[in-house]
């Protein structure tokens, strides 16, 4: 019989990648659309998920979570290349200081006080649902291939636990971060998540599976700084062409 331990362990280690990525999504939502949306949303994938995940149980794998990945990921990449458009022009103008609050002119109206902001909560809904599926794939494996589901799902829920944890632990400390910022931030990771899961949704192996994520969240930084600095030489110039225009008028004057 396998050692507890050893099918604990790998299972942990495994969800706590997939939470995290899953704990990003709903914070980084709510942080720039809205808590009570987002939070709405993930509570909504969890309840999706555990009718799923109770109703299949072992047959789980026969999900399409190629289909579903794809799906994801062209909703999470349509709305973070936006917040990433709206996140380089608003730092490029006000610098990482931006602006603590309020609506800009760019910004979405924002939801009627008691309604729902359905970006958000489709947002989280399918950002929960999917990774849910996959710590729940993970379970399955290992719990199959140990001959022993317990452990392995007291692995994956244990890590789902613990992320959640810290996620709400920071929510106060992410609420401090200037909106432009955050719309920055957030632009890249839903960027870099929907680039990674619509291809895997296609069909590509990503080298390094996972870890792809943190070389894509890498390239679009690097991108978004090299377009910052762009426009901010560019406004620079701009101001410094208007000041000369100006100058023989003053002189006149």
């Amino acid at each position: 019989m396998v050692n507890p331990g050893a099918v604990f362990a790998p299972a942990f280690l495994a969800s706590v990648v997939e939470a995290i990525e899953m704990a990003v999504i709903v914070i980084g939502v709510g942080a720039a659309r809205g808590w009570r949306s987002s939070l709405l949303g993930a509570a909504g994938g969890a309840a999706v998920l555990a009718v799923v995940v109770a109703a299949l149980g072992r047959a789980l794998t026969v999900v399409p979570i190629s289909s579903l990945r794809l799906v994801v990921g062209g909703l999470l990449l349509v709305f973070g290349l936006q917040w990433l458009r709206k996140g380089i022009r608003r730092v490029s103008a006000n610098g990482l200081a931006g602006y603590a609050g309020g609506v800009h002119l760019e910004d979405e109206p924002p939801p009627v006080p008691g309604q729902l902001d359905w970006t958000a909560f489709v947002l989280s809904f399918k950002g929960v649902l999917l990774e849910g599926l996959e710590v729940a794939f993970i379970a399955v494996t290992f719990g199959a291939t140990a001959n022993d589901f317990t452990p392995a799902i007291a692995g994956a829920v244990s890590a789902v636990v613990l992320v959640g944890a810290v996620a709400a632990a920071s929510q106060a400390w992410v609420r401090r971060i200037p909106r432009s910022v955050l719309q920055l931030a957030v632009g890249l990771l839903l960027t870099s998540f929907g680039t990674f899961w619509g291809a895997e949704g296609l069909g590509v192996e990503w080298p390094g599976s996972d870890a792809a994520i943190l070389w894509l969240l890498l390239l679009y930084s690097t991108m978004a700084a090299a377009y910052t600095l762009a426009l901010r030489r560019l406004a620079r110039s701009a101001a410094r062409e208007h000041e000369q225009a100006q100058l023989p008028a003053m002189r006149r004057s």
